[in-house]
C-alpha cells in the first residue's frame, strides 16, 4: 500500500474511533471528565464550562474559585456551540487536536534528531521505527484516546509541546518560540523545556548552515523572544479579564497548591497531611525538586537534547503538582522515538507490568475509597505511588540506556561488556 494511503488510513481510522466513541456513548465524555485520573482542577473540561458560563454572562470567570485555566481559552471555546446540547463541534475540535499532535510527532520522528545530532551519532542509528508507526502509537494509545474523550485541555498543552519540539528539530525559531510560549502560558512547567530545546534548535540551525551562529547572541535573542511572546499573552489575558487577578487564580494555584483534589501525582496526599507551619517550605522543596532535573540532564546529555526534552516530559508526568494520564501519554508517545535504546534497557517488562497494574487497579481503589467506603485515602495514594514507580523505571532505565549508548560510541572496545560506575 502506498505511503499516502497508509497515512490517510491511519489518521482516518484514529478520527473514526474517537468520533464513534463520542457518538455511540454520549455519556462517556462526562463520565471520564469526572475521573481524577483524567481531569485535574487545572485541566478539567467541566471547570472550563463553568468558566465559560461566567464569561458569557459578563462575570469574571475566576470569581467562583472553580476555574483555574488560562483566560484566552474562554473566547476560543465560546465560539463553539454549547457542548451540553450540541457537543459535535467540540468533539471534532479535540479530535483534530489529537490528529495535529500525531502529525507534529511524525515530523519529530522524520527529523532523525533522536539518533543523529550535530555532536552525536548513535552506533544503532539504523534501529528505528517509521514516523507512521510512531504516530500510530500516539493515536491509538488508550491514555491519549481517554484524554481526548474527556476533552481535557491537557490535549492542547501536549500539542504545543510537541509542536515546539518539532520546530526546534527543524530549526524554525519563530514557530518554536510561539509554540513553547503557548505551552508555557497554558501550564507553566513547559518553560523548563526551554534550555534543551534551545540547544536542539541551535544544533539544527548549525547543521543547516555552514557557520554556526554566536551562542551568546543566539541565546539572548531567543530568551528575549520568549519573554516578549509570553508577555504579550499575559497582557492580552489581562485586557480580556480587566485585571491581573487571573495570575493568582491560574499560576498561583499551580505554585501554591490550594486545591488538594486527588490525582495521580504525589503532591496532594503529602500536603493534605502537612502542618500549615511547614507548607511553604515543602512547596519550595517540591518545586525545586522538579526544576533540579533540568540543569543536570541538559549539561550531562548536551549531545542529545531531544532525549533530554523527552525525559523531562516523563519527569513532569511524575513530579508536577497536578499530573494526569495525559502527561504520561505525552511521555510514552516520545519514548518510541528512541527505538535504538530499547536493546539496552533492562527493566522494560517490569515497567510495563507496573503501569498496567496501576492502570487497572487505580479506578478500583478510588471506588473503594470514595463510593464503597471500605477503604481510605491510603488505598488510592498507594496505587498512585505504583503508577509513579512504573514511569520512574522507564525514565531511569532509558537514561541508563542513553548513557550506555554514548559509552559504546566513545569506547567501542567496551561494547557488549558489563560496565560498573564506581
Amino acid at each position: 500500500m502506498p505511503a499516502n494511503q497508509q497515512t490517510a488510513l491511519l489518521y482516518g481510522g484514529a478520527a473514526a474511533v474517537r468520533l464513534l466513541l463520542f457518538t455511540a456513548f454520549p455519556s462517556l465524555p462526562n463520565l471520564l471528565a469526572g475521573r481524577v485520573e483524567v481531569s485535574t482542577p487545572v485541566t478539567s473540561f467541566k471547570r472550563l464550562q463553568e468558566g465559560l458560563f461566567l464569561y458569557t454572562h459578563n462575570v469574571s470567570p475566576y470569581d467562583g474559585g472553580v476555574y483555574h485555566q488560562a483566560p484566552l481559552l474562554l473566547p476560543l471555546f465560546s465560539l463553539l456551540p454549547n457542548p451540553s446540547s450540541h457537543p459535535f463541534a467540540t468533539n471534532v475540535v479535540f479530535t483534530l487536536v489529537d490528529l495535529l499532535s500525531a502529525y507534529v510527532l511524525s515530523q519529530i520522528a522524520e527529523s532523525g534528531q533522536s539518533t543523529v545530532t550535530r555532536l552525536f551519532k548513535s552506533s544503532r542509528k539504523d534501529l528505528r521505527w517509521s514516523s507512521l508507526a510512531v504516530a500510530a502509537g500516539f493515536l491509538f494509545n488508550p491514555f491519549t484516546i481517554t484524554t481526548c474523550i474527556a476533552r481535557s485541555t491537557s490535549a492542547l498543552t501536549n500539542l504545543f509541546i510537541l509542536a515546539a519540539i518539532a520546530k526546534a528539530c527543524q530549526g524554525a525559531s519563530l514557530t518554536f518560540l510561539l509554540s513553547l510560549s503557548f505551552a508555557s502560558y497554558l501550564t507553566m512547567h513547559p518553560l523548563l523545556l526551554f534550555p534543551p530545546l534551545l540547544i536542539l534548535l541551535y544544533d539544527a540551525l548549525a547543521q543547516r548552515s555552514k557557520s554556526a551562529p554566536s551562542p551568546l547572541a543566539f541565546t539572548a535573542f531567543h530568551i528575549l523572544g520568549l519573554a516578549v511572546v509570553i508577555g504579550a499573552l499575559l497582557s492580552a489575558s489581562a485586557a480580556l479579564t480587566g485585571s491581573w487577578d487571573f495570575l493568582a487564580a491560574t499560576y498561583g494555584v499551580r505554585l501554591l497548591l490550594p486545591d488538594l483534589t486527588p490525582n495521580v501525582g504525589l503532591w496532594w496526599y503529602f500536603f493534605t497531611e502537612m502542618f500549615d507551619a511547614f507548607r511553604e517550605f515543602f512547596l519550595g522543596v517540591f518545586w525545586l525538586h522538579v526544576a533540579s532535573y533540568m540543569p543536570g540532564l541538559t549539561i550531562r546529555l548536551r549531545k542529545q537534547p531531544l532525549f533530554v526534552a523527552a525525559t523531562l516530559t516523563g519527569i513532569f508526568a511524575i513530579f508536577t503538582p497536578y499530573p494526569s494520564i495525559a502527561d504520561a501519554a505525552l511521555y510514552l508517545s516520545l519514548v518510541p522515538l528512541f527505538r535504538h535504546l530499547f536493546p539496552l534497557m533492562r527493566y522494560t517488562f517490569l515497567a510495563l507490568a507496573t503501569i498496567l497494574y496501576a492502570t487497572f487497579l487505580g479506578p478500583a481503589f478510588y471506588h473503594l475509597w470514595i463510593y464503597a467506603g471500605s477503604g481510605n485515602a491510603n488505598f488510592f495514594y498507594a496505587i498512585t505511588l505504583v503508577w509513579s514507580l512504573g514511569l520512574s523505571i522507564i525514565v531511569g532505565d532509558s537514561l541508563y540506556a542513553a548513557l550506555r549508548d554514548e559509552l559504546d560510541v566513545e569506547r567501542p572496545e567496551l561494547r557488549g561488556k558489563e560496565v560498573k560506575r564506581i
